[in-house]
This record gives C-alpha cells, sequence and structure tokens, in this order.
C-alpha cells in the first residue's frame, strides 16, 4: 500500500496506461479522480473500475484540460472531496503519423494543446493546491520518441521532448516547495493502438526490444506508482524510461 491516503487526479485516466495507473494507484491505497474527454467515457471507465475493484475510491470528471479555470475547479472540487491533492499524474495525450511535406499546422497545433499545453495547466492548477498543503508529486508522462524521435508525425516527439524539459525545470523551481517532477517515458506498450496492429508487425518490433516483448500497461504503471510514493521521496528531474531498453 505505498499510496495508502494519498489523493490523485490522473488525466486520459479511461482507457490503456492511464486506466493501468488508476487502478495501480487504487491498489496501492489511493483515492483517485480520473480525468477523460468526454462523459461517456469517464461513466464507463468508472463502471469498469467499480467492477474490477468494488472498494475503489474513484471519481470522475471531463473538463477540457485546455482550459484552465475548468482545471483549476476539477482540482478544487477533487481537494474539497478527499482533503488534499497529492498527486498528479499528466497522462493525457495524442499521437500522429503524418509526413511532414502534408502535415497541416492546424494539426500540428492540436498534438502541442494537448500533449504540451494542458501538461503545463494541470501543472500549474496542482502546484498551486500542492504548496498550500507542504508538497506533492507531479508525474508526466513523456515517450520513447521524445529520446529518439521518431520518423514521421513530428508533432508528437516534438511534444514529449518539451515535456521532457517541462519536467526537469519544474523540479528545479518547485523543488523549495517540496513538490517533486518526474517523467515517465514509456516504449512500445500493449494499448488498443498496437493490438490492432497485424502480427507481423508486432513480431518486428519485438525484434529492436531486448526483453523480447512489448510492454504492458501495469509495467508502466508500476513506474508511476513509484515516483508517486515516498519511496522515491530524493527523486525529481527524472524522465524514467520503462521500454526494455528498446533500440532503435
Amino acid at each position: 500500500m505505498l499510496l495508502q491516503g494519498k489523493v490523485a487526479v490522473v488525466t486520459g485516466g479511461t482507457r490503456g496506461i492511464g486506466f493501468a495507473i488508476v487502478k495501480k494507484f487504487v491498489e496501492n491505497g489511493a483515492k483517485v479522480a480520473l480525468l477523460g474527454s468526454r462523459k461517456e467515457t469517464v461513466d464507463k471507465a468508472l463502471q469498469k473500475m467499480k467492477e474490477e475493484l468494488p472498494d475503489a475510491e474513484v471519481t470522475g470528471y471531463w473538463p477540457n484540460l485546455m482550459n484552465a479555470g475548468e482545471v483549476e475547479e476539477v482540482f478544487t472540487k477533487v481537494k474539497d472531496m478527499y482533503g488534499s491533492l497529492d498527486i498528479l499524474v499528466n497522462n493525457a495525450g495524442v499521437s500522429a503519423r503524418d509526413s511532414f511535406y502534408e502535415y497541416k499546422p492546424e494539426d500540428f497545433e492540436k498534438v502541442i494543446d494537448l500533449n504540451l499545453n494542458s501538461v503545463f495547466i494541470c501543472a500549474q492548477a496542482a502546484a498551486k493546491i500542492m504548496k498550500e498543503q507542504g508538497g506533492g508529486a507531479i508525474l508526466n508522462t513523456s515517450s520513447m520518441v521524445s529520446i529518439y524521435g521518431q520518423p514521421a508525425g513530428v508533432g508528437y516527439p516534438a511534444s514529449k521532448f518539451a515535456v521532457n524539459g517541462l519536467t526537469k525545470s519544474l523540479a528545479r523551481e518547485l523543488g523549495k516547495d517540496q513538490i517533486r517532477v518526474n517523467a515517465v517515458a514509456p516504449g512500445v506498450t500493449r494499448t488498443d493502438m498496437v493490438a490492432a496492429l497485424p502480427d507481423e508487425m508486432v513480431k518486428r518490433i519485438t525484434a529492436t526490444i531486448p526483453l523480447g516483448r512489448v510492454g504492458e500497461p501495469e509495467d508502466v504503471a508500476n513506474a508511476f506508482v513509484f515516483l508517486a510514493s515516498d519511496m522515491a521521496s530524493y527523486v525529481t528531474g527524472e524522465i524514467l524510461s520503462v521500454d526494455g531498453a528498446a533500440m532503435t
């Protein structure tokens, strides 16, 4: 029960890695508010969580993460409901594979808005609460492409490179307020997107991973549990790769 008594907000918490994070946090004693893009997806995720963990203390919201007022309102509700806001996981994001020659500026902007600007907005809202209560942990979902880049869809790796910079800089700025800031950089993980790939493609991907398999959402979620817990009380400004030592 590494997170006993902690209160967490997880954006992009309705499926995939985000849902696995919510579940692991609950299993480790946390109370969690999961955030999604729509009421329907949030309700569906809450129902699934209650089926899997009937005693889970989980609630859900669907604010526009690019709207600072909506985010602040939700975070204040969570703090008032549970008594604190100890952990923020900025997991919401969108990928892209567009060729640079056809990449539309408005599509690039959408990726930057959700993958970077929302991280700034949510981190700022959480940090204000955490500073008042004496500390907390802000965790960001980065990606292996924040280290290697990727051969198409430049907006996605650009946003994740920026998330790494935001993580390291906020760790230095917020340390004096006892707010730790770290990121997890997953490699290829068995989400819905990977599950839809042809077996032959998955085999080719796996061949570049020394551990010989793609990651599971739980592998990534475990890293978030560690960084959110007091076991990582002297860890801040880190980008933790969870990718099986994947090679480009």
